[in-house]
């Protein structure tokens, strides 16, 4: 029989057998990482890119170096992981899938400042600068959208070779004397007392409401769609995603509509709860010079969630034209 004395050294043996080779192995990693070309990490998948302040930006990299990529853009409060129906959609048909968290959401830092969306888009550059990405197409949803758009208008030629627009916030959300037709400023300010308040109550409640529909009579409630959107905004903090409210209620983005080159395809439900197509879409296709508008009747906010079938057929299609 073994004594104590004999199983602890052999317990202590272990552990700092163990913390050699976690060593090894992350000092191997950091050695690959520092070997690989320029603006291209060693290996690919899910990475860390720290920007020009030192924020560190998660993104995931999917598929053939040399397909066409696609980037997506995600919602507030959410993260890359509410496109995962849609980036294995788009890798098995061949596409090269990139979705990042935005600063301040999911595994990205928590910023407490530049939580806005010329930042969120400085931080984009600084992302598809590192992947090099060219005659990209770029996807956005609600406050993604804005950020795509904003992108769009700003990149240099031969970099963005279509853009998506999902149930997006351009041109502008918040009421204003140039638009009337906007959400009154307390409704944003609600939800920003919301979030201070019991964020994850505010949370849960967004998400088996009107975000997927799940309010509206008839409605079969999906819990596992709640649950993950609550699980994604849980993960973000606190203070940045208050911040965003603003970016993308406050945000005009009538020029950016107007300054963009490219191809732009809107598509918007019209019992979106959330950004209402009155004051979105219908207005937003007027500012575009190469605008498609697509009509999804009766469905809502997450759509892409709730009826990713159609949405990613109606994406190939327009990837393809």
């Amino acid at each position: 029989m073994t004594s104590p004395k004999t199983q602890t050294s052999r317990r202590g043996v272990m552990t700092a057998s163990l913390g050699i080779a976690a060593v090894g192995a992350a000092t191997a990693a950091t050695t690959q990482g520092a070997s690989a070309a320029p603006g291209r990490p060693a290996t690919r998948g899910s990475n860390i890119l720290a920007v020009r302040d030192g924020t560190q930006i998660f993104y995931k990299d999917w598929g053939p170096s040399s397909a066409q990529p696609v980037v997506f853009h995600h919602g507030w409060p959410l993260s890359a992981d509410d496109w995962d129906n849609q980036m294995l959609f788009f890798l098995e048909k061949g596409y090269r899938v990139i979705a990042h968290d935005r600063r301040g959401h999911g595994r990205s830092t928590q910023t407490d400042t530049g939580n806005d969306m010329d930042t969120y888009v400085a931080d984009l550059f600084d992302l598809t600068d590192h992947l090099d990405l060219r005659n990209a197409i770029h996807v956005g949803h609600s406050t993604g959208g804005g950020e795509a758009a904003h992108y769009a208008a700003r990149a240099k030629p031969g970099r963005v070779a279509k853009v998506a627009l999902l149930g997006a916030v351009p041109p502008i959300m918040v009421k204003s004397a140039k638009n009337p037709g906007g959400l009154p400023l307390e409704v944003f300010d609600g939800f920003r007392a919301g979030l201070a308040a019991n964020r994850a109550q505010n949370y849960r409640e967004i998400a088996s409401g009107p975000f997927y529909g799940f309010n509206r009579p008839g409605a079969k409630v999906v819990p596992a769609m709640v649950d993950n959107w609550w699980r994604q905004g849980m993960m973000g903090g606190a203070k940045a995603q208050y911040d965003c409210i603003k970016a993308f209620s406050e945000t005009d983005f009538t020029d950016d509509l107007k300054a963009i080159e490219v191809p732009v395809l809107l598509m918007h439900g019209d019992d979106d709860q959330v950004v209402p197509i009155a004051d979105a879409a219908l207005i937003g296709i007027k500012l575009l010079k190469h605008g498609t508008l697509k009509v999804y009747p009766g469905l809502p906010h997450g759509m892409a969630t709730t009826h990713a079938d159609i949405i990613n057929a109606d994406l190939l299609a327009f990837f393809k034209a």
